[in-house]
């Protein structure tokens, strides 16, 4: 499983190159002697190793992708059907954004590495091993622990550790809140950030890790667990720059 990184185009457009220069080569030989063979410029070790390396890029730029069955003649480079989906894909990475532009698919994409180091660091070894549903799940309680240790309580978690933390009430002995901005009795958008801020966390715990940790174990699709590791990134964000308001 591949992680959701965005690709280093530069990176891979220079192992693509590095594949070619080793394949590439001539003929040589006598039709009329012992025959006509090519001879590529790496020796056999290198090019397999190379061609690793390339073919990783190749299904991180199209998961379906397989090499052609097509037979290659006697006469042709042994690397030849290789050689060609790494040029297909070598010319596609080089005009990436003249054909983004040009055909309108300039979406947005999202890092994982850039979410809150909260929620990257709690899901990362995981991820990278493609263990999605439990890097959502080590996220989440990486994010719970902060925010126990930004208020200094370990009796109340989760769900319920939000409601308190954000809510309007004034804080009391060993019962800290967070405040999202200054508070304002009145100010209608103190209320409204406050209450916005339960209210996800409560979306998070009830509708995602809850379930996480009670339904079928099967993994999570990439792209699911990557918008579930985008909200815990926000909730992080928020308890990070709030206040701490204690007696």
């Amino acid at each position: 499983m591949e992680n959701a990184m965005p690709l280093n185009t530069e990176w891979a457009i220079g192992e693509l190159d590095r594949f070619l220069e080793l394949t590439d080569g001539s003929f040589q030989g006598d039709p009329e002697d012992m025959g006509v063979w090519f001879v590529a410029n790496g020796n056999q070790d290198q090019i397999v190793a190379q061609w690793a390396v390339a073919r990783r890029i190749l299904l991180r730029m199209s998961p379906d992708w397989v090499l052609s069955d097509e037979p290659v003649s006697a006469y042709e480079p042994e690397w030849k059907r290789q050689r060609e989906a790494v040029l297909e894909a070598q010319a596609l990475l080089s005009r990436k954004r003249e054909i983004d532009e040009n055909l309108g698919d300039k979406a947005p994409s999202l890092s994982a590495s850039g979410f809150h180091p909260w929620v990257w660091e709690g899901a990362r070894a995981l991820w990278q091993s493609g263990y999605y549903r439990s890097a959502v799940e080590d996220a989440a309680k990486k994010v719970n622990a902060e925010t126990q240790n930004k208020l200094g309580r370990r009796d109340v978690s989760e769900a319920e550790l939000f409601k308190f933390a954000f809510s309007e009430d004034l804080p009391r002995v060993g019962g800290a809140r967070l405040r999202r901005m200054a508070p304002e009795p009145g100010n209608k958008t103190y209320a409204s950030m406050q209450r916005g801020a339960r209210t996800l966390a409560e979306g998070i715990y009830a509708g995602i890790r809850n379930p996480l940790g009670h339904a079928d174990p099967a993994d999570l699709d990439e792209q699911v667990a990557l918008e579930y590791l985008a909200a815990l990134s926000i909730l992080a964000r928020w308890v990070d720059q709030s206040l701490v308001d204690s007696v």
